[in-house]
């Protein structure tokens, strides 16, 4: 309580829409989740984001050490207006409105289904994410719905049809935290790398997620597998694109926010289900070819606690979920 009510000075401003774009973002990527590096760690997921001289580039999905009692609401590209606006990320006491996007790992399109705060210590749903039961202990396992949508935005032509609800909205009025600072880092860096951007990586970056923030080393570093959908070219440059750019905001990463895919030219809208990946992988076996788009004490774990990278003792992938059977919870002992 003490942790949340020391984020009142933290606005709603910090969430306002930020970066607008002519055209949305390419598709989320098929990918893997690296395993959960320790305790205190949450996941947070990769993005698109906007360069004034590059276009989007794939910011890599990424464990961080969560403020202690608060939960990550992604940033997401909503459609308005005439074009794609970036809606700033936050940590919050709950997971507000990120525009109905299937990040995948937990974030299914509304809330969070990959763990939860027990007092001081987080708790992993190991349905949906990629932990070690030799490295952390906190775990139990919650069956949650698939949506295998990679749609990267909201509204529009081909965008999910999502929309907040109170609750959500509610939500979003609460006491917040930006970024932390490794997460920004983490962005700044992922924007130095040419092979990021979507014109180099055709929507299937080369480094799709991240162990830790900011570390971009093969041992750490997981490829797409695939692109979540077909890769189009924009007809416009970056330069052409950027709603209300100037000379002052070229050429750089505009940290704080990211972004969206390319309507789709069928006219078809991508319904949202607003379930939950209970895969490690953000991936869909049929729809690659059509666009769809994180302790056992109170104490934060310090960043440099010991890789995991023992495929041996992380959780095996639970098969997909094509179903809404009712959720139970199993406790290990």
């Amino acid at each position: 309580m003490l942790v949340v009510l020391s984020l009142g000075a933290a606005s709603f401003g910090q969430i306002a829409v930020g970066v607008s774009v002519r055209f949305g973002p390419p598709a989320i990527p098929v990918y893997a989740q690296p395993i959960c590096p320790g305790p205190g760690y949450f996941w947070t997921p990769g993005y698109w984001g906007w360069n004034d001289d590059g276009g989007y580039y794939w910011v890599p999905g990424t464990w961080v050490v969560a403020p202690v009692g608060l939960l990550w609401t992604p940033g997401y590209w909503g459609w308005g207006g005439g074009f794609y606006a970036w809606h700033a990320g936050y940590w919050g006491p709950h997971v507000g409105f990120y525009g109905g996007i299937n990040y995948g790992f937990g974030y299914g399109g509304v809330g969070f289904a990959g763990g939860e705060w027990r007092g001081g210590a987080f708790y992993y749903n190991r349905s949906v994410t990629n932990v070690s039961v030799t490295n952390v202990t906190n775990v139990y396992n919650r069956t949650v719905v698939v949506n295998e949508n990679h749609v990267a935005f909201n509204g529009g032509e081909g965008g999910v049809q999502a929309r907040a609800t109170a609750q959500e909205e509610a939500y979003a009025h609460e006491p917040h935290q930006a970024a932390l600072a490794s997460q920004t880092e983490h962005e700044h860096l992922a924007s130095q790398n040419r092979q990021n951007f979507a014109s180099e990586n055709h929507g299937r970056p080369a480094i799709a997620a991240t162990a830790r923030a900011g570390d971009f080393s093969p041992r750490s570093a997981v490829a797409a597998r695939n692109a979540g959908g077909e890769y189009h070219a924009p007809a416009m440059s970056p330069h052409e694109a950027r709603v209300g750019s100037t000379p002052a905001n070229r050429g750089g990463s505009n940290e704080g926010f990211r972004p969206f895919t390319p309507p789709s030219k069928s006219g078809s809208s991508a319904s949202n289900a607003r379930g939950t990946n209970s895969s490690f992988q953000n991936s869909s076996r049929n729809n690659e070819s059509r666009p769809a788009a994180e302790s056992h004490s109170n104490s934060r774990p310090a960043e440099s606690a010991s890789h995991e990278n023992s495929s041996h003792h992380s959780s095996p992938p639970p098969k997909a979920q094509h179903s809404s059977p009712a959720p139970k919870e199993e406790h290990r002992k």
